[in-house]
């Protein structure tokens, strides 16, 4: 599934994360974001990753009552102001070892939801952006959020969502952490 998120989605790493009055099922989810530094379409798998300036931590904010129900509104759920948290700096491709084995984490208020690696990535990032490109050009200043991991609250038992006064924390080894209050 493909979405898109609109530029008023995206914050800092330490700002503050709206919770809307339309949504009482806001989620978190820690993703590995590519940017993309060099234009392209119908980019093969081989050279995907040279259209790639680096990376950086997202946390795709989901307002799940509106993306799983109200009509399946998945724009609509993944598109609130402020649902997209980036950074902490962009952190070019030369500088990450191996960017399909980073750990990657989120917690909210402290305790750890999420906890994985990108090598449990479904769509490996030369796949991801193939895949993309024959629909979109890709520009540079693009983002690729690229899956989260297990341990989102919509899927807890029961539900967890995100309050006012909550902080989330999303951090991927080698790229950094962000921090974000939502309000």
């Amino acid at each position: 599934i493909i979405f898109s998120k609109f530029p008023s989605t995206i914050i800092g790493p330490f700002d503050d994360i709206v919770h809307p009055e339309e949504s009482s099922e806001v989620d978190w989810e820690v993703e590995l974001a590519a940017v993309i530094g060099k234009r392209g379409r119908h980019i093969q798998e081989s050279s995907a990753l040279e259209h790639v300036v680096g990376f950086t931590v997202a946390n795709d904010v989901s307002a799940r009552d509106w993306q799983m129900r109200n009509g399946r509104q998945w724009l609509l759920g993944k598109t609130f102001d402020t649902f997209c948290p980036l950074g902490p700096a962009l952190v070019t491709k030369d500088a990450v070892a191996d960017v399909h084995n980073l750990s990657i984490r989120c917690s909210v208020n402290g305790r750890l939801m999420q906890d994985s690696s990108t090598s449990q990535l479904i769509f490996r990032l030369p796949k991801l952006i193939a895949w993309v490109s024959r629909f979109v050009t890709l520009v540079p200043g693009d983002i690729l959020l690229t899956g989260t991991p297990a341990g989102v609250g919509f899927f807890q038992k029961p539900p967890v969502f995100l309050k006012r006064g909550d902080e989330v924390q999303c951090e991927i080894e080698e790229l950094g952490t962000i921090c974000n209050k939502v309000v």
